[in-house]
């Protein structure tokens, strides 16, 4: 996992006889503004050397928070460091903790069906209405049966999931049902159980994971955790838990100024972002991120995930009674 406290951009232009190219590459540095600057300039020597050898690559890199171009860390800023564990701002103004091998999952609750679902019932529709149309020896019966399965399929797999979450308890039972098979499987487990503005979050206590183990993957495929995320931890080799609420939740309409919140910005923007901050961080002080429910599994719990685990749950407000957003 890397946070970096400095950022830079290096750029490069070629030009032979047939066309000119710019390119421009990213570099960071918990050192100092210069080696940041070092290390965009090397990566952008090396990027442009790609290009005119005839590599098609892209020329530049997005300024995104993570999860962007290949090779670029965690971009945002830094508010806290305990250890390993590093607090950041998160591009619309939360605190997110990233950890290099404490895993967090958060598990959202879908109540809509699934793509699979859908598309089975069209699919089912569709060959009724083909043979409705073969037994009728008439194609246009058929093309009737097919608008109206076109018509009402979402209809009839929205209704079916509905059915299929009632008999599991719920979007919430669903869930619960999906951690209590996971722990019956992998009774060594420690989960700790937390419920969020729209799911649950799981924290492994028996043990740290590196991000690109077999085990993570298995974990967030049979709890059902986001997609997006579990590339994320792979890509950014860490884990990320939101620990202050969503500013929308709380009362706080504007965005985070200067927009996007996209670290670093410029010192003459500085005040305008610091005077939003403050009055989303007044608001935040009355609402939790998360609230803890229980812990499942084994008792197996490891010193160094504790740790993290007691600072999540402060930072969450996890253990009191404030709202959750």
């Amino acid at each position: 996992m890397i946070v970096p406290q400095y950022w830079a951009e290096g750029r490069l232009q070629h030009r032979d006889q047939r066309r000119q190219v710019t390119v421009r590459r990213f570099g960071w540095s918990d050192v100092s503004q210069a080696d940041a600057q070092a290390n965009a300039d090397a990566r952008v020597l090396a990027a442009l050397a790609r290009v005119v050898a005839g590599e098609k690559i892209p020329k530049r890199e997005p300024k995104v928070p993570y999860h962007g171009a290949a090779g670029v860390p965690i971009r945002e800023e830094i508010v806290g460091r305990h250890g390993d564990t590093i607090i950041t701002r998160n591009s619309y103004g939360a605190r997110c903790l990233n950890t290099p091998n404490v895993l967090f999952a958060d598990i959202d609750f879908r109540d809509k069906p699934g793509i699979r679902l859908t598309l089975a019932i069209f699919a089912l529709l569709m060959l009724a209405a083909i043979a409705i149309g073969w037994s009728m020896h008439s194609k246009w019966y058929g093309i009737g049966a097919a608008v109206l399965a076109l018509i009402f399929g979402y209809g009839v797999s929205t209704r079916l999931n509905d059915v299929v979450l009632w008999a599991k308890g719920g979007v919430e039972g669903s869930v619960r049902a999906r951690i209590a098979r996971f722990i019956a499987g992998h009774p060594e487990w420690h989960l700790r159980l937390y419920r969020t503005p729209a799911g649950m979050r799981v924290l492994a206590m028996h043990r740290t994971f590196d991000p690109g183990e077999p085990a993570v993957a298995d974990c967030f495929r049979a709890l059902g955790a986001d997609p997006v995320y579990a590339r994320m931890c792979l890509n950014q080799h860490c884990y990320r838990a939101r620990v202050s609420p969503k500013p929308w939740r709380i009362g706080i309409a504007t965005h985070m100024r200067p927009s996007p919140g996209v670290w670093p910005v410029k010192p003459e923007r500085l005040p305008e972002r610091n005077g939003w901050i403050e009055a989303y961080e007044r608001a935040a002080r009355n609402h939790a991120s998360c609230r803890f429910i229980e812990a499942v599994g084994s008792e197996a719990v490891a010193t160094e995930v504790q740790a993290v685990q007691v600072l999540h749950d402060e930072l969450c407000q996890a253990m009191g009674e404030a709202p959750i957003a």
